[in-house]
């Protein structure tokens, strides 16, 4: 009994109002799902947002963008992706830099062959393919629509003119 006691006051974490300003700045994105999040976890982010003033302009960037991204997940989705990270973490060193260098083809495709070969792949044995949704940093946006290429002078307008209904007949 007296362990879980003991247990209980070990993991106790700061609240967000408990957090120093500069914390609170870094951690923004994270400020809706802090009093919700464990003890342990509350820990590394709080080791990030010390190391956090020694890190490099595009390097605080990215962390910016997976805390957004991370607050975004659901339960479910972080507990698989804590779960994928586990279970690349444990790799043999060659296995590894394989899949190191497998993302790297992968990220440099092109968007339409990203979304052919996730729609191929849905049955993939769990651990083979790294689960797109989470690996995301940003939302995925819907492709653009090219620019509008100007007609030649005299051509035709490029959609066909609207009907005008027709004037109604005189009465007699």
């Amino acid at each position: 009994m007296a362990s879980t006691a003991y247990a209980q006051i070990a993991l106790k974490s700061p609240s967000w109002n408990d957090l120093s300003a500069s914390d609170r700045q870094v951690l923004a994105p994270l400020a809706s799902d802090w009093n919700r999040i464990d003890a342990r976890h509350k820990e590394k982010w709080l080791g990030i947002a010390r190391r956090y003033p020694k890190m490099q302009p595009l390097e605080q960037q990215r962390i910016q963008a997976q805390m957004g991204s991370w607050s975004r997940l659901t339960p479910d989705q972080r507990n698989a992706a804590r779960a994928h990270y586990k279970t690349l973490k444990s790799l043999p060193p060659d296995k590894k830099s394989e899949v190191r260098q497998k993302w790297q083809e992968y990220q440099n495709l092109p968007p339409e062959k990203k979304r052919e070969l996730a729609a191929k792949s849905p049955g993939a044995p769990a651990g083979t393919r790294a689960p797109e949704k989470l690996l995301r940093t940003q939302p995925r946006q819907p492709p653009k629509a090219p620019p509008p290429v100007a007609a030649p002078p005299g051509a035709p307008p490029a959609t066909p003119p609207v009907p005008q209904p027709a004037a109604p007949a005189p009465a007699r």
